[in-house]
């Protein structure tokens, strides 16, 4: 069976970039033991957009799906502001793509 890709595009405006990076930087570590997940990457716009790619490869959709209605939605939930109030969210809009590995390289040892 491939493993699936999941990547969620987050329009990000210029002056919520560093909030972005920064809430993940916050998380690193909180999707790495989840059952079925193989690689994270959190991808910055070089030029001409203002979209962020947030890359995860799962073994299969049913792992990703798993991590969906348990972790990532404690993850996203329970980040708390100042006074108690929920954070305003960095990205003005997102889109989930998803995809199946049907071919991969590396590097030769």
């Amino acid at each position: 069976m491939p493993s699936v890709v999941k990547i969620n595009v987050l329009t990000v405006p210029e002056e919520q970039r560093e909030v972005l990076e920064k809430r993940f930087a916050s998380r690193a570590g909180s999707v790495e033991n989840s059952d079925g997940f193989e690689w994270f990457e959190l991808l910055r716009p070089a030029e001409g957009t203002d979209q962020y790619l947030v890359y995860t490869r799962w073994r299969s959709e049913e792992d990703f799906q798993n991590w969906m209605a348990t972790s990532m939605r404690g993850a996203h939930g329970g980040a708390q502001g100042e006074g108690g109030e929920r954070p305003k969210p960095a990205a003005s809009g997102s889109e989930l793509w998803s995809f199946e590995v049907v071919q991969q390289a590396a590097p030769k040892a």
